[in-house]
């Protein structure tokens, strides 16, 4: 659904990306761990074309995204941005509408409308109420809603645990299993590394701008070197931590 090849970014004299390679299949989590500071974020904004790349190219769908810049949305692509971002002095319908802000099928917007609802149940209880009011893991729900709402393929999240509640986080994973179920495709950035890895599909560990290492979630898990950098020496990895 979505390679990424040989993505080359700078930031003035700054190499943010350096020669990235990512591909995601149809109906995989692909998530991407790694440090502050590694180029995560870079590289889903150069996806959704928030930032240009200098080398290198992205393929959706075996489509240039470089051609349609202006069109990543309509095209199939939607980002739930780290911080959330959402509109807090709307209500959460209002919210939600502004994701659905190109689209122009009412009944099937009104149809993953009710689609949110049910995936989080407090959207449908709060929606009158202004957002800025939310907590922040119903901001948090609030913003991967939004994203939902332009009926992406594929979805970019950009740490959606970042600031939740250890309770909140495995909501929000399990949020993300049930979107998966959903047919959709999910690109995920994170730095809870176990988390990610638990249900990521494939995954890649991105350091100062490469790709340093790349396999299933559970290789990863199990890769001695991914312990001791991302998951700790001494952490336990069993069902009861998931």
């Amino acid at each position: 659904m979505l390679k990424v090849e040989n993505l080359h970014v700078y930031y003035g004299g700054i190499h943010a990306l350096r020669g990235v390679d990512v591909d995601i299949e149809q109906g995989q989590i692909v998530s991407i761990i790694g440090a502050n500071g590694a180029g995560k974020s870079t590289l889903l904004n150069a996806i959704t074309g928030m930032i240009q790349f200098k080398e290198g190219q992205i393929l959706f769908k075996g489509q240039s995204l470089s051609q349609i810049p202006h069109k990543i949305v309509a095209a199939g692509i939607s980002q739930v941005p780290e911080g959330r971002l959402i509109f807090a002095n709307l209500t959460v319908k209002d919210n939600l509408m502004m994701g659905a802000y190109l689209r122009k099928d009412k009944s099937g917007v009104q149809k993953d409308l009710k689609k949110v609802y049910e995936l989080f149940p407090r959207m449908a209880e709060r929606i009158d109420q202004i957002a800025g009011t939310l907590s922040g893991g119903e901001q948090q729900m609030l913003a991967i809603g939004r994203g939902l709402m332009s009926s992406p393929e594929l979805i970019l999240l950009d740490e959606p645990s970042l600031g939740l509640a250890p309770l909140l986080v495995k909501t929000i994973f399990e949020i993300i299993k049930d979107i998966k179920n959903m047919n959709k495709t999910i690109l995920l950035v994170e730095q809870n590394a176990y988390k990610a890895l638990s249900i990521a599909d494939k995954a890649y560990v991105l350091e100062q701008g490469r790709i340093v290492k790349a396999g299933t979630g559970n290789e990863l898990i199990k890769d001695p070197s991914i312990r001791e950098a991302y998951l700790g020496k001494n952490q336990k990895y069993s069902e009861s931590n998931s």
